[in-house]
Parts: C-alpha cells; structure tokens; sequence
C-alpha cells in the first residue's frame, strides 16, 4: 500500500480542514474569529502534509538531494503566509513571524520537550558535541541575520549604511543564501559516505537540514556533523511512520511524491491566502496587536503539527533527535526563509528588509543566548524545560499590546 495508515489520516485531515477554511472563507460564516481559526487549523495539517510530502520526495531521489529539496520547499506554507502579509503591507506580522518562528522551536517546543521528557524520564542525555554544533551554528546565523538590525538601529540616520537598509538586506540575503549553497555539495558528500557506512540493522541517513549544510560550510569536524545528520536522519524516520517505530521514511513511489507536494504547495497558498484574509478582522475583534498575531499565532501555525514530532521523540527517551529536529527549523528560518522572504518580497508589491525592532532584537538575542546556554551541557531536564516555556510566555504577553 502506498500510504500508511497515519498518511491518510493526516490527509483526511487535511481536506476536511482545507474545504471548511474554503467555506468560511467565501461563505462569510462564523464571523471574524471562526473562519480565522479554522484556516490556521488547515494552514497546521497542510504545513505537515507539505513536510512529509518532501520526506517522500528526498527519500525517492537519493539520500544526498533530501538537504536540498527539505529546505527549498518545507517551509512553503510559512513562506506563503508572509508572503501574504506583506501583500497587504501588514510589515509588523511579517518581521515577528520570523521571530517568533525561531522563538518558538527554541523556547516553547525545545521546552515542552524537556519537560515531558524529564517528566518521563527524569533527566535526559544528548550528546553534547551535536549540541555544541548545531547551537553555534544556531548562534552564528541569526548573528548574521541582526546585522541590518543592529546597524539602524545603533548606527546614526546621518550615516550612509543606516540609509541603506533595503541594501544592506539584500546583500546579507545574497550571501546567506550563497553560504547555503556552496554547502551543499559537502552535505551531499558526507550523507553518501554515511549511506555506504550503514549497517543492516542501522537506519541509512535519508535526510539533511539546513544546519547540517551549514555545518560542512564552517568547517566543523566531520564526526560532529555525522551525529547530527543520523539525528536528523532517525527523526525523520520516526516522524514518517505510524508511530510504531517505523524505521523508514514515506516510501511514496517518485510521482506520488511529485503530486502530493504539488496539490499541497497549491493548497498552502489557498489557504495562506484566506488565513491572512481573516487575520486582520481577528485581530480587531480580539484585540491583539500585530506583533503578537506573527509573534505568536502565525509562527505556531505554521509549525505547529511538524514541531509534535520533537516532543514525541523526547517523550520515546530519544533526546539526540529530539533535539536536532527541534533546532534546524531556527536554523532554516534564518538560513533560507528569511533571506528568500527579502528577495522575494517585490514580487508582491512590497519590500521587505532584515531591520526588527529593538524590542525583537533583545528578545531573539536573549533566547539564542539561553538556548545555548541550556544545551551545551549535554543533558536536560524537567525543570529547565519549565523554565523555558515561563519565558515564552513572558515574551509572548509582552507582545500581546505591541
């Protein structure tokens, strides 16, 4: 059978979500907040069909093209959402989902899976050489991504760079995205060489996120980034089957795989469209502010079921996984989806740029900071996990008025 038994409730799902959002949408039923719900329900199970649809694809062309095709196309519904926004000029929603999209997963879901796991489990190992990478390069990249930030934001309007913040964006973007490429290759390479070295009871690596291609960018030692890439690679398996421990990935022939992202490309876009069409008029009605609908609400809608799966490897006591899941999707926000977002925005009649305000700055900074700080350690457990779901709220409340 070409679909598991998970694949076709998750595209049932998914229709029966999709088609309601189509009728509140054009049907004007349910007032202001209904048809708002209802479309960030759809928006959640697309963005996970849309994912598992790209696991099949990757799986189905090779090891190696897995990296590429996982961070070119799986954040699509993210992508389309803010694409939306903008087309609308709602700039304070765009710039706070792509934080709150990194503050979720380090905060809100890294913390839920902390505290279930060491709940469960009582305290959790990971090992700390995969940590260490993936939170430097973590650290590394939005780094680079505060750059235009910081330079309006400390730097004199009287002073050129501070007038060439469009610019100065693009060329952070460019050079983002060229660091990304030029990895590839090096990830592609080191995936076949774990492929060749895998033995028959082991898992081959079927997948590779943006973090592992940025990792082979900076040098990191191989044998790091070969724990990360089988962290990623047993997740991935995990996340694909029927949650009985299946040890591959979807196993869709190629033209399945093909039409299933294509209809569920098409799908997130309807339905992107129709989420933003109700996020204004949801927003006056329940009176929360720009900054909290992308903060918050738009950032967990889009990642929401996908971010399930890290919590549920914590919950299995596979804290490595869990934890290389959780954090390549930061990684990808500030390696790919950020800076496609700048140089994609014209298209849409608007113009984008990296400057956040000062208040998103602080806290982006503060919980790369403590995300850091939490893992480096190579061992976690209930109380910290708490401890970083409390500061999401306050983050998050901050933001509640603007």
């Amino acid at each position: 059978m070409v679909f598991s038994r998970s694949d076709w409730r998750l595209m049932i799902a998914t229709v029966v979500a999709t088609v309601a959002a189509g009728v509140t949408h054009f049907g004007k039923i349910g007032g202001t907040v209904i048809p708002f719900v209802v479309a960030a329900l759809a928006l959640a199970l697309l963005a996970s069909l849309v994912g598992r649809s790209v696991e099949a694809l990757g799986d189905r062309l090779g090891a190696g093209a897995t990296g590429v095709v996982q961070s070119a196309l799986g954040n699509l519904p993210e992508l389309f959402v803010v694409l939306f926004a903008l087309q609308k000029k709602l700039y304070d929603v765009a710039t706070a989902t792509i934080v709150g999209s990194i503050l979720a997963n380090v905060l809100l879901v890294l913390g839920l899976a902390f505290l279930l796991g060491g709940i469960k489990h009582g305290p959790q190992k990971f090992g700390s050489d995969a940590a260490r990478t993936l939170s430097m390069l973590l650290v590394l990249s939005v780094a680079a991504l505060l750059v235009p930030s910081l330079t309006a934001a400390l730097g004199s309007h009287a002073t050129k760079a501070a007038l060439h913040e469009r610019n100065l964006s693009v060329v952070v973007s460019v050079l983002l995205l060229g660091l990304f490429v030029a990895s590839l290759p090096s990830a592609i390479k080191r995936q076949k060489a774990g492929e060749a070295h895998a033995g028959a009871g082991e898992t081959a690596p079927v997948t590779a996120g943006a973090g592992e291609a940025a990792t082979a960018a900076a040098g990191t030692g191989e044998s790091t980034a070969e724990k990360a890439d089988a962290a990623v690679t047993a997740s991935v398996a995990d996340k694909a089957g029927d949650g009985e421990g299946a040890p591959h990935g979807p196993s869709w022939p190629l033209a399945v795989a093909l039409i299933m992202l294509a209809v569920t490309g098409v799908g997130a876009a309807f339905v992107s469209d129709w989420f933003v069409a109700a996020l204004e008029p949801a927003m006056d009605s329940l009176g929360i502010s720009q900054a909290f609908a992308g903060l918050v609400i738009v950032a967990i809608a889009g990642n929401a079921v996908e971010n399930v799966v890290g919590i549920q490897l914590a919950l299995k006591n596979q804290s490595d996984y869990a934890l290389s899941v959780i954090l390549q999707s930061p990684l990808q926000i500030a390696l790919v989806v950020a800076p496609a977002l700048v140089l994609l925005s014209p298209l849409v009649g608007a113009s984008f740029t990296l400057v956040l305000s000062p208040l998103l700055i602080a806290v982006l900074i503060m919980a790369v900071v403590i995300t850091v700080l939490v893992v480096l350690d190579g061992e976690s457990n209930w109380l910290e996990g708490a401890t970083l779901m409390v500061l999401y709220g306050i983050i998050a409340t901050a933001f509640w008025w603007g």
